[in-house]
């Protein structure tokens, strides 16, 4: 319910500011969406009697009311809440989005039945016509078995053994210098077909590739040029035609960087239903947001390679994107026989190491229970078994093997300047400091009021001091039943909160940077306080250029292009989810985080868009954070969490984070501060 509202309530503000952009819109289909989805729920849930049924019902037909009376004002907003209306792709995300907000996971897409009878199975989406073309003029395409592999393992010692925990447990328990790169040899050329130079260590990748390494995890940390790489090794390993699926925002930019480094090789980029894509393109580049519409044609069109970027995104194995991806690249392996797969991220692990599965699976090491045989193979060739002490080091050496590339811009690009992160609190007066201090307490008692209410339904006698695994479930309750706190405050919309306060301050700073030491990026998370930034901008005469998730490719390329050429644009304000990954904005060297994102992974690939090949500057990325709120707590809690790469690809020998996410253990933090100055702190 608290998300219901708060999206209502973000779009009257848009139409109380007539600011109603096409993310407003987004909005407002996906809270309709949302409350739709919620009635059905409440109709069909037998485990509520009818009192409950009722009250849920009620509240619902309030957010419903406000939602017309919200439509009333805005004719493109009335024709939303047809029942005919047109849904569009980023709404069913966002309505994802919301959910996930909310504390509940978004049901799975269900796989479409497998059908018994011998007629083939429908195709989903659609077909475009140049795809039809190409087919046509090549009827007699077929699959490349001239060297397959075997579709299951030999007979192995390790056959009874479940190994896949083991797999994962020997990335996280890497020792100091058990680094994650797989041996490469020297470059054979660090010339490009464009005429660009390589790095060496880009030409090391290139030059496996060549010599017929056909898996690779490139997890190279960002800014050291994996585009190119990956174009290169498909160039080397003939992988054409090559199958590139990117995040939206780095679309154009995927086939701008195929012009540059494969001149030869024609790239086209797939745009909603594809009516404008060159089907006999070497190159095909698709975004995750549109794939589900495209996946039958592309699953027949004869690729050779296949190249995920941002492959982090495809971590959650039940999202409709990792199935469309998996099963693509099953797909694409019964096909060829010894395919180009290459999954991209400077940042693997997320929030946990079981993060390394979907990608582990994409590249064909693994299914959902078991390694496949290539690693299975390996793995048996050791003659160590998980109760062996030898085996996780041994296990970790044969997955790293079959083609994980990690390095280092510390170890490859000494020349790149280095980076930091300064904090600079700031003091939230006035009436609305005091107002989100006031929640954060009043959220803080009434979890410390859950946390009495279930030590008490225990009734065996006082308690010596704090149970944390009972913090930990109230926290796991807070975030799944936010709603249930009468003035709807929690972790999320105090967040939020904290962001609009600090949105002109951070603004603010921004263009005193701006004037004093060049070009600023300025990161935010939610589309009011980018609006309440620019606003500020516009007031001190301060030209920037907006890089958001609602614009087009072409105009979002126009923007990132303005602020890199045009010496007069000084402020790039940038969506921590459009723009945090995939852009180059190296012409910065200072980064103004406005809000904070919930995870380490973001905030380096934030960064990372200044800090990359190109840079001749030291970058300095400032967070601005609300003193005295949970917002420095949250910032200390990333911080936790940055060494999970480092220990499982890096081996550092930091201490790991909790894998838990940043709102639960800001929760867990904020309950354990009350008990520990009430009675229960012992």
């Amino acid at each position: 319910m608290s998300v219901l509202a708060q999206a209502v309530r973000e779009v009257q503000t848009a139409l109380e500011r007539r600011r109603v952009t096409s993310a407003t819109r987004t909005t407002f289909q996906a809270a309709t969406l949302l409350l739709r989805d919620e009635r059905a729920r409440v109709r069909a849930d037998e485990t509520i009697g009818e009192t409950r049924r009722a009250e849920k019902q009620k509240r619902l037909d309030d957010v419903a009311s406000s939602l017309a009376r919200t439509a009333v004002r805005d004719q493109a907003l009335m024709a939303l809440l047809g029942e005919d209306a047109v849904v569009t792709p980023e709404a069913r995300a966002l309505e994802r989005e919301m959910l996930q907000r909310a504390g509940i996971e978004p049901a799975p897409v269900e796989a479409p039945p497998v059908e018994e009878a011998p007629a083939a199975p429908a195709k989903p989406g659609v077909v475009p016509q140049s795809v039809v073309s190409r087919q046509m003029a090549n009827p007699f395409l077929a699959p490349d078995f001239s060297a397959a592999r075997p579709s299951a393992a030999r007979p192995s010692r390790l056959a009874g053994w479940e190994l896949l925990g083991p797999l994962l447990r020997s990335f996280e328990r890497a020792g100091s210098g058990a680094s994650a790169c797989m041996d490469l040899p020297a470059p054979i050329s660090r010339r490009a077909a464009g005429g660009h130079e390589l790095m060496p260590h880009q030409a090391r990748l290139v030059a496996a590739a060549a010599e017929g390494h056909r898996t690779f995890l490139l997890a190279d940390e960002p800014g050291l040029g994996k585009t190119a790489q990956a174009l290169l090794a498909a160039e080397a390993a003939k992988a054409f035609p090559l199958l590139v699926v990117v995040p939206n925002v780095v679309k154009t930019n995927w086939v701008r960087e195929a012009g540059l480094w494969t001149p030869r090789r024609k790239a086209t980029a797939i745009h909603g239903n594809g009516d404008s894509i060159d089907g006999f393109a070497d190159i095909v580049v698709v975004n995750y947001e549109v794939l589900d519409r495209h996946v039958g044609w592309l699953g027949e069109f004869g690729f050779r390679g296949m190249v995920v970027d941002e492959a982090h995104f495809i971590k959650n194995k039940t999202s409709q994107r990792s199935q469309h991806v998996l099963g693509l690249s099953e797909r694409i392996r019964s096909f060829t026989a010894r395919p180009l797969l290459m999954a991209l991220t400077g940042t693997p692990l997320i929030n946990d190491i079981e993060d390394f599965l979907a990608i582990w699976e994409f590249l064909g090491w693994i299914d959902d229970k078991k390694p496949l045989p290539d690693l299975m193979d390996a793995l048996t060739a050791t003659g160590l078994t998980p109760a062996d002490p030898g085996f996780s080091a041994a296990a970790r050496q044969c997955v790293v093997d079959l083609g994980i590339v990690r390095r280092r811009k510390v170890d490859v690009a000494a020349d790149i300047p280095p980076r930091r992160i300064a904090d600079l609190p700031v003091e939230l007066d006035g009436p609305t400091g005091r107002s989100i201090r006031a929640a954060e307490r009043d959220l803080a008692q009434r979890m410390v009021g859950r946390y009495e209410d279930a030590i008490a339904a225990r009734g065996s006698g006082p308690v010596d001091g704090i149970d944390h695994d009972l913090v930990r479930r109230v926290a796991t309750w807070e975030q799944k039943d936010a709603a249930s706190s009468p003035n709807g405050d929690n972790v999320f919309s105090m967040m939020r909160r904290i962001g609009q306060a600090k949105a002109a301050l951070a603004a603010d700073y921004a263009a005193q940077l701006a004037r004093s030491a060049g070009k600023v990026v300025f990161f935010a998370k939610h589309i009011d306080v980018m609006d309440a930034a620019e606003e500020t901008f516009t007031k001190q005469g301060v030209r920037f250029s907006s890089i958001r998730g609602d614009q087009t490719s072409t105009v979002r390329q126009r923007n990132i292009d303005a602020f890199v050429n045009d010496p007069e644009v000084a402020v790039a304000v940038c969506s921590l989810t459009a723009a945090g990954v995939g852009i180059n904005l190296q012409v910065a060297s200072n980064v103004v985080l406005a809000e904070l994102p919930w995870t380490a992974a973001e905030q380096t690939q934030a960064i990372d868009r200044s800090h990359r090949i190109g840079q001749s500057m030291p970058v300095t990325a400032w967070r601005i954070l609300a003193a005295q709120t949970i917002d420095a707590r949250i910032a200390a809690l990333i911080d936790d969490k940055a060494g999970l790469a480092a220990v499982a690809l890096d081996g550092s020998d930091e201490e790991v984070g909790s894998s838990t996410d940043a709102q639960h253990a800001a929760l867990v933090a904020l309950l354990t501060e009350a008990l520990s100055a009430g009675p229960f702190g012992g």
